[in-house]
């Protein structure tokens, strides 16, 4: 007995030594990613229950399901002490948990939290992306083939055996989802989510020899990369600080991990090298932010939000350059912290794929130029792709997008996300902000040096344009437009001259706060007998 626990505890430490290599191979961007954000995630694991509680502190105190997944991958990267138990630990929980009968839409998609009821009980009723989000079938699945890929030798049988049966049910359970039934939103042109679904299908069908599954992630793979090429080789879901970035980390598993059959395999790397030289374009070093416009965002400055793409410029250039401060979890939408173990992990293998001269964009502004390019949603545009246009210059961008859609909030109908007109500017404090709220269903917007031109082509004399507009600290209270920092506005078109102000605030004010930013709020009206469509036209520089 003393014999076999000495082999058992040779084994444990063999394993750690040459797992701890792991880290050692690492670039140094990639391992300080990995290892402050498993410092900071090691705080909410409760290793009684076997998962990580929320990293939010507007939880009370439950746990969180996709983010402990997120965390069993970063513990068998470290695989020290007992990371590997843990890991396992967890990976096993979350498998329990998943849901299991065949006749529900749920079926195969993962609990958010322990703590929640029975989804579809008489108290809990199902409610798509409320008590169940489909799109965590593949953010957990996807967590589950990486570990498998890269730690697959630290794991028990029984643990594997687990997770296979899990990413089959998952993959199965993807299957339901189909883009405008039964409120499922799921289509080529929902980037992220789709390619995370079409490559757990792929991966899973072949691991087990299921050729019908192999085939669904191959033609859906097929029609994800054949919208992007409708789409002037970039992604639907455009520019997205938060989705642009798990669409990338996404094609990345395409590149990674499928044979070379496979047509995501192939058409992987180009995808990922022509949405990085449209980043290249948008990224302003200086601001530390993606020029607009944005078709789902989270805030309206990466430096006081976190948004994935950060993670992949800390791989790249470094914390320092990103939109990263210090401690990245004292920003909004921090919990999105807790993906970065899968970034570290797949880091390196990204980064080369990313040609040199974007890096060298992505470290030092490159000067005043434009961007255009023109992207579809085929269940939302109404038949005209949404054109982009983007000026950037010195502590300036401009970022607009002509579109023409199904309702009013982008591809993703919501108003709070979609940002399809957006002002960015260096004050000297902090980076200021104007950004139109969306009112309309379809409006040109074009961008221009030192111009914001917008047009509502069916709006009427009923037609507002409502600026949200950042706050100051050196300026907490302004009475419009000339009292903005280090920039001058000037306003034309066919609008009422007057302009209504207003204040969103955490404590107060007539508006409420948009992701937890505060704004002014600055409103036109249209005169009662407008004629023609609404216009407004705002001239703007940078002022002293």
């Amino acid at each position: 007995m003393v014999k076999l626990l000495a082999l058992a505890s040779f084994a444990t430490a063999l394993s750690q030594v040459c797992h701890g290599s792991y880290l050692s191979k690492m670039s140094h961007n990639s391992k300080s990613l990995l290892t402050e954000s498993m410092e900071w995630m090691d705080q909410f694991y409760d290793s009684n229950a076997g998962y990580l509680r929320a990293v939010l502190s507007n939880s009370a105190f439950h746990h969180e399901t996709r983010s402990s997944a997120w965390y069993a991958v970063g513990l068998l990267a470290r695989n020290k002490g007992k990371d590997v138990e843990n890991a396992e630990k967890i990976i096993n929980n979350v498998i329990h948990a998943q849901f299991k009968n065949r006749e529900d839409q749920w079926y195969g998609d993962y609990q958010q939290e322990p703590e929640e009821p029975e989804v579809g009980s008489p108290a809990y009723p199902p409610s798509i992306y409320g008590t169940w989000d489909p799109n965590w079938r593949s953010f957990v699945g996807t967590t589950f083939i990486i570990a498998l890929e890269e730690f697959e030798s630290l794991l028990s049988n029984e643990t594997i055996s687990h997770m296979l049966e899990s990413l089959k049910n998952a993959t199965i359970g993807d299957t339901y989802r189909v883009g405008g039934v039964d409120g499922d939103n799921l289509y080529a042109s929902y980037t992220n989510p789709a390619v995370m679904g079409a490559f757990m299908s792929g991966w899973t069908g072949r691991r087990l020899n299921d050729r019908n599954m192999t085939r669904a992630g191959e033609d859906f793979g097929k029609e994800i990369y054949d919208l992007f090429v409708l789409s002037s080789n970039t992604l639907s879901e455009f520019n997205s600080a938060t989705y642009t970035g798990v669409s990338l980390l996404a094609l990345s598993l395409w590149s990674k991990y499928l044979p070379s059959d496979s047509i995501m395999a192939k058409q992987a790397p180009l995808m990922i090298k022509s949405t990085w030289e449209s980043i290249g374009q948008l990224w302003h070093p200086q601001l530390k932010n993606l020029a607009g416009p944005w078709d789902r965002s989270y805030g309206f400055d990466m430096t006081r939000y976190f948004g994935l793409m950060s993670l992949h410029f800390w791989n790249i250039i470094g914390k320092d350059l990103s939109a990263l401060p210090e401690f990245p979890q004292s920003l909004s939408h921090a919990d999105d912290f807790a993906f970065s173990p899968l970034f570290a992990v797949l880091g390196d293998y990204h980064n080369s794929l990313i040609p040199k001269d974007v890096v060298k964009k992505l470290k030092t502004f490159s000067g005043e130029h434009t961007y255009n390019t023109s992207i579809i949603s085929p269940a939302y545009d109404l038949g005209k792709h949404r054109n982009i246009t983007s000026w950037l210059a010195p502590n300036i961008s401009i970022g607009a997008e002509t579109f023409d859609e199904t309702d009013i909030g982008g591809p993703r109908q919501t108003q709070k996300q979609f940002k399809p007109a957006v002002v960015q500017w260096q004050t000297g404090s902090e980076i200021g902000f104007i950004s139109l709220w969306p009112t309309e269903k379809a409006a040109t917007i074009v961008s221009s040096p030192g111009k914001l031109n917008i047009t509502y082509p069916y709006g009427n004399s009923s037609s507002i344009f409502s600026f949200v507009v950042s706050t100051f600290s050196s300026k907490p209270t302004i009475t419009g437009w000339t009292d903005i920092p280090a920039l001058s506005v000037n306003v034309a078109g066919n609008m009422n001259e007057t302009y209504g102000l207003s204040f969103a605030g955490q404590f107060g004010g007539k508006d409420e706060d948009i992701y937890d930013f505060e704004f002014w709020n600055i409103t036109y009206t249209a005169p009662a007998g407008l004629v023609g469509a609404p216009n407004i036209v705002l001239d703007i520089a940078l002022s002293t």
